[in-house]
Protein backbone atom coordinates (compact mmCIF):
# COMPACT_ATOMS: atom_id res chain seq x y z
CA UNK A 1 0.00 0.00 0.00
CA UNK A 2 1.08 3.61 -0.49
CA UNK A 3 2.77 4.94 2.64
CA UNK A 4 2.32 8.69 2.02
CA UNK A 5 1.77 11.39 -0.59
CA UNK A 6 5.22 12.74 -1.39
CA UNK A 7 6.21 15.53 -3.80
CA UNK A 8 9.12 13.72 -5.44
CA UNK A 9 8.42 10.05 -4.83
CA UNK A 10 5.84 7.29 -5.04
CA UNK A 11 6.28 4.66 -2.33
CA UNK A 12 4.66 1.23 -2.49
CA UNK A 13 5.35 -1.64 -0.10
CA UNK A 14 4.43 -5.14 -1.24
CA UNK A 15 5.83 -8.59 -0.49
CA UNK A 16 8.12 -7.03 2.15
CA UNK A 17 9.77 -4.88 -0.55
CA UNK A 18 9.58 -1.09 -0.52
CA UNK A 19 9.59 0.40 -4.01
CA UNK A 20 10.61 4.08 -3.95
CA UNK A 21 10.10 5.68 -7.36
CA UNK A 22 11.17 9.16 -8.45
CA UNK A 23 8.08 10.76 -10.04
CA UNK A 24 9.05 14.06 -11.70
CA UNK A 25 9.91 12.88 -15.24
CA UNK A 26 9.08 16.21 -16.89
CA UNK A 27 11.89 17.78 -14.84
CA UNK A 28 14.17 14.75 -15.38
CA UNK A 29 13.63 13.96 -11.68
CA UNK A 30 15.98 16.73 -10.59
CA UNK A 31 16.68 16.98 -6.88
CA UNK A 32 14.71 19.97 -5.65
CA UNK A 33 14.52 20.97 -1.97
CA UNK A 34 11.64 18.61 -1.24
CA UNK A 35 13.72 15.69 -2.53
CA UNK A 36 16.34 16.17 0.19
CA UNK A 37 13.70 16.28 2.94
CA UNK A 38 11.61 13.40 1.65
CA UNK A 39 14.18 10.73 0.75
CA UNK A 40 15.76 10.34 4.22
CA UNK A 41 12.34 10.55 5.87
CA UNK A 42 11.04 7.73 3.66
CA UNK A 43 14.10 5.51 4.06
CA UNK A 44 14.41 5.97 7.82
CA UNK A 45 10.72 5.32 8.35
CA UNK A 46 10.95 2.06 6.38
CA UNK A 47 14.15 1.02 8.15
CA UNK A 48 13.37 2.13 11.71
CA UNK A 49 9.88 0.66 11.68
CA UNK A 50 10.81 -2.53 9.79
CA UNK A 51 8.19 -1.84 7.12
CA UNK A 52 10.15 -3.86 4.52
CA UNK A 53 13.14 -6.16 4.19
CA UNK A 54 14.57 -4.59 1.03
CA UNK A 55 14.28 -1.29 -0.85
CA UNK A 56 14.26 -0.71 -4.60
CA UNK A 57 14.81 2.83 -5.93
CA UNK A 58 13.68 3.35 -9.52
CA UNK A 59 12.57 6.30 -11.62
CA UNK A 60 10.28 7.47 -14.39
CA UNK A 61 10.70 9.02 -17.81
CA UNK A 62 13.70 9.20 -20.10
CA UNK A 63 16.32 9.76 -17.40
CA UNK A 64 16.81 8.33 -13.93
CA UNK A 65 17.81 11.68 -12.45
CA UNK A 66 19.41 14.89 -13.74
CA UNK A 67 21.02 15.61 -10.37
CA UNK A 68 20.77 18.47 -7.95
CA UNK A 69 18.68 21.56 -8.60
CA UNK A 70 21.17 24.38 -8.11
CA UNK A 71 18.67 26.32 -5.99
CA UNK A 72 19.40 23.80 -3.23
CA UNK A 73 22.80 25.43 -2.74
CA UNK A 74 21.20 28.76 -1.85
CA UNK A 75 20.81 29.07 1.90
CA UNK A 76 21.27 26.41 4.55
CA UNK A 77 19.24 23.48 5.77
CA UNK A 78 16.12 22.44 3.94
CA UNK A 79 14.57 25.89 3.43
CA UNK A 80 15.72 28.96 1.53
CA UNK A 81 17.34 31.78 3.51
CA UNK A 82 19.68 34.67 2.85
CA UNK A 83 23.36 33.78 3.29
CA UNK A 84 25.10 35.32 6.34
CA UNK A 85 27.04 38.51 5.64
CA UNK A 86 30.16 37.32 7.50
CA UNK A 87 32.13 35.04 5.16
CA UNK A 88 33.32 32.80 8.00
CA UNK A 89 29.81 32.29 9.26
CA UNK A 90 28.67 31.72 5.69
CA UNK A 91 31.38 29.08 5.22
CA UNK A 92 30.31 27.25 8.37
CA UNK A 93 26.67 27.45 7.31
CA UNK A 94 27.61 25.96 3.94
CA UNK A 95 29.62 23.17 5.60
CA UNK A 96 26.62 22.33 7.77
CA UNK A 97 24.31 22.41 4.76
CA UNK A 98 26.55 20.02 2.80
CA UNK A 99 26.50 17.64 5.78
CA UNK A 100 22.70 17.77 5.63
CA UNK A 101 22.80 16.83 1.94
CA UNK A 102 25.34 14.07 2.51
CA UNK A 103 23.17 12.56 5.26
CA UNK A 104 20.28 12.29 2.81
CA UNK A 105 22.27 9.64 0.93
CA UNK A 106 24.19 8.17 3.85
CA UNK A 107 20.85 6.89 5.15
CA UNK A 108 20.86 4.41 2.22
CA UNK A 109 24.28 3.07 3.19
CA UNK A 110 23.40 3.01 6.89
CA UNK A 111 19.99 1.35 6.53
CA UNK A 112 19.81 -2.14 8.00
CA UNK A 113 18.22 -3.44 4.82
CA UNK A 114 19.71 -3.64 1.30
CA UNK A 115 18.94 -0.86 -1.19
CA UNK A 116 18.86 -1.68 -4.92
CA UNK A 117 18.95 0.99 -7.64
CA UNK A 118 17.33 0.54 -11.07
CA UNK A 119 18.82 3.17 -13.39
CA UNK A 120 17.58 4.18 -16.84
CA UNK A 121 18.94 6.94 -19.08
CA UNK A 122 21.04 9.61 -17.42
CA UNK A 123 22.38 9.23 -13.89
CA UNK A 124 23.92 12.66 -13.50
CA UNK A 125 25.64 14.65 -10.78
CA UNK A 126 23.88 14.10 -7.47
CA UNK A 127 22.31 10.94 -8.85
CA UNK A 128 25.79 9.39 -8.95
CA UNK A 129 26.15 10.31 -5.28
CA UNK A 130 22.82 8.65 -4.52
CA UNK A 131 23.28 5.44 -6.46
CA UNK A 132 26.82 4.94 -5.19
CA UNK A 133 25.31 4.77 -1.68
CA UNK A 134 23.09 1.84 -2.72
CA UNK A 135 24.03 -1.81 -2.22
CA UNK A 136 23.45 -2.97 -5.81
CA UNK A 137 22.96 -1.12 -9.09
CA UNK A 138 21.24 -2.36 -12.27
CA UNK A 139 20.83 -0.31 -15.45
CA UNK A 140 19.32 -0.20 -18.90
CA UNK A 141 21.68 -0.66 -21.83
CA UNK A 142 21.25 3.00 -22.80
CA UNK A 143 22.02 4.36 -19.34
CA UNK A 144 25.03 6.54 -18.60
CA UNK A 145 26.72 8.05 -15.55
CA UNK A 146 28.24 11.52 -15.40
CA UNK A 147 30.07 13.37 -12.61
CA UNK A 148 28.50 16.59 -13.83
CA UNK A 149 29.90 18.88 -11.14
CA UNK A 150 33.20 19.48 -12.97
CA UNK A 151 31.24 20.75 -15.99
CA UNK A 152 29.79 23.59 -13.90
CA UNK A 153 33.00 24.42 -12.07
CA UNK A 154 32.35 22.45 -8.89
CA UNK A 155 33.86 19.54 -7.00
CA UNK A 156 31.43 16.73 -6.24
CA UNK A 157 30.82 16.94 -2.50
CA UNK A 158 27.79 14.86 -1.53
CA UNK A 159 29.41 11.42 -1.56
CA UNK A 160 30.63 10.54 -5.05
CA UNK A 161 34.36 10.30 -4.33
CA UNK A 162 34.41 8.52 -0.95
CA UNK A 163 32.03 5.85 -2.27
CA UNK A 164 32.91 5.61 -5.95
CA UNK A 165 36.57 4.97 -5.13
CA UNK A 166 35.40 1.83 -3.29
CA UNK A 167 33.29 0.64 -6.24
CA UNK A 168 35.43 1.11 -9.36
CA UNK A 169 39.15 1.49 -10.17
CA UNK A 170 40.57 4.84 -9.10
CA UNK A 171 41.76 5.65 -12.60
CA UNK A 172 38.18 5.61 -13.83
CA UNK A 173 37.04 7.83 -10.96
CA UNK A 174 39.74 10.33 -11.85
CA UNK A 175 38.94 10.33 -15.57
CA UNK A 176 35.24 10.86 -14.94
CA UNK A 177 35.85 13.50 -12.26
CA UNK A 178 38.38 15.53 -14.24
CA UNK A 179 36.68 15.40 -17.65
CA UNK A 180 32.97 15.23 -16.91
CA UNK A 181 32.63 12.57 -19.61
CA UNK A 182 29.74 10.16 -19.71
CA UNK A 183 30.37 6.59 -18.57
CA UNK A 184 28.21 4.32 -20.80
CA UNK A 185 26.27 1.48 -19.21
CA UNK A 186 28.34 -1.23 -20.91
CA UNK A 187 31.58 0.18 -19.51
CA UNK A 188 29.92 0.69 -16.11
CA UNK A 189 29.10 -3.01 -16.10
CA UNK A 190 32.62 -3.95 -17.24
CA UNK A 191 34.26 -2.07 -14.37
CA UNK A 192 31.77 -3.30 -11.78
CA UNK A 193 29.63 -0.23 -11.12
CA UNK A 194 26.46 -2.05 -12.21
CA UNK A 195 25.70 -5.75 -11.90
CA UNK A 196 23.62 -6.27 -15.04
CA UNK A 197 22.10 -4.45 -18.02
CA UNK A 198 18.60 -4.72 -19.50
CA UNK A 199 17.16 -3.77 -22.87
CA UNK A 200 14.06 -2.08 -21.48
CA UNK A 201 13.11 -0.04 -18.44
CA UNK A 202 10.34 -2.49 -17.64
CA UNK A 203 12.72 -5.47 -17.64
CA UNK A 204 15.15 -3.50 -15.47
CA UNK A 205 12.58 -2.71 -12.78
CA UNK A 206 11.13 -6.23 -12.90
CA UNK A 207 14.56 -7.70 -12.27
CA UNK A 208 15.33 -5.31 -9.41
CA UNK A 209 12.01 -6.08 -7.74
CA UNK A 210 12.45 -9.83 -8.26
CA UNK A 211 15.90 -9.68 -6.68
CA UNK A 212 14.53 -7.64 -3.78
CA UNK A 213 11.79 -10.23 -3.20
CA UNK A 214 14.41 -12.98 -3.21
CA UNK A 215 16.41 -11.07 -0.58
CA UNK A 216 13.25 -10.48 1.45
CA UNK A 217 12.70 -14.25 1.68
CA UNK A 218 15.99 -14.71 3.54
CA UNK A 219 16.49 -14.32 7.29
CA UNK A 220 16.28 -10.56 7.93
CA UNK A 221 18.82 -10.86 10.75
CA UNK A 222 21.28 -12.68 8.51
CA UNK A 223 20.82 -10.11 5.72
CA UNK A 224 21.25 -7.19 8.13
CA UNK A 225 24.32 -8.84 9.63
CA UNK A 226 25.78 -9.39 6.17
CA UNK A 227 25.32 -5.72 5.29
CA UNK A 228 26.97 -4.63 8.54
CA UNK A 229 29.93 -6.92 7.93
CA UNK A 230 30.34 -5.98 4.25
CA UNK A 231 30.26 -2.26 5.06
CA UNK A 232 32.75 -2.75 7.88
CA UNK A 233 35.08 -4.78 5.66
CA UNK A 234 34.91 -2.06 3.01
CA UNK A 235 36.07 0.57 5.49
CA UNK A 236 38.68 -1.46 7.46
CA UNK A 237 41.59 -3.86 7.08
CA UNK A 238 41.11 -7.60 6.68
CA UNK A 239 42.40 -8.18 10.22
CA UNK A 240 39.94 -5.63 11.62
CA UNK A 241 37.12 -7.24 9.66
CA UNK A 242 37.93 -10.72 10.96
CA UNK A 243 38.04 -9.49 14.54
CA UNK A 244 34.80 -7.57 14.10
CA UNK A 245 32.93 -10.57 12.71
CA UNK A 246 34.23 -12.78 15.55
CA UNK A 247 32.92 -10.25 18.06
CA UNK A 248 29.68 -9.84 16.17
CA UNK A 249 28.96 -13.55 15.92
CA UNK A 250 29.60 -13.96 19.66
CA UNK A 251 27.08 -11.17 20.26
CA UNK A 252 24.53 -12.86 18.01
CA UNK A 253 24.81 -10.40 15.14
CA UNK A 254 23.35 -11.82 11.96
CA UNK A 255 22.15 -15.08 13.54
CA UNK A 256 18.46 -15.86 13.31
CA UNK A 257 17.55 -17.63 16.53
CA UNK A 258 14.79 -19.47 14.69
CA UNK A 259 17.16 -20.83 12.02
CA UNK A 260 18.86 -24.21 12.52
CA UNK A 261 22.45 -24.11 13.73
CA UNK A 262 25.00 -24.33 10.96
CA UNK A 263 26.61 -27.76 11.04
CA UNK A 264 30.15 -26.50 10.49
CA UNK A 265 30.09 -24.79 13.91
CA UNK A 266 30.03 -28.25 15.45
CA UNK A 267 32.34 -29.94 12.95
CA UNK A 268 35.50 -28.17 14.12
Amino acid sequence: ADTADWSCFDVVIEDQVAHIRLKRPDAFNSMIRAFWNELPAIVRDIDDNARARCIVISSTGKHFCAGMDLAVFQGGGSTASAPPADRHIAAEAQRHHIRYLQDAFSCLDEARIPVLAAIQGGCIGGAVDMTSACDIRYATADAFFCIQEINIGMTADVGTFPRLCKLIPEGWVRELAYTGRRLPAAKARDIGLVNALFDTHEALVDHALATAREIAEKSPLAVAGSKVMINYARDHTIADGLEYIRTGINAGLGIDKFAPRLSFFWAI
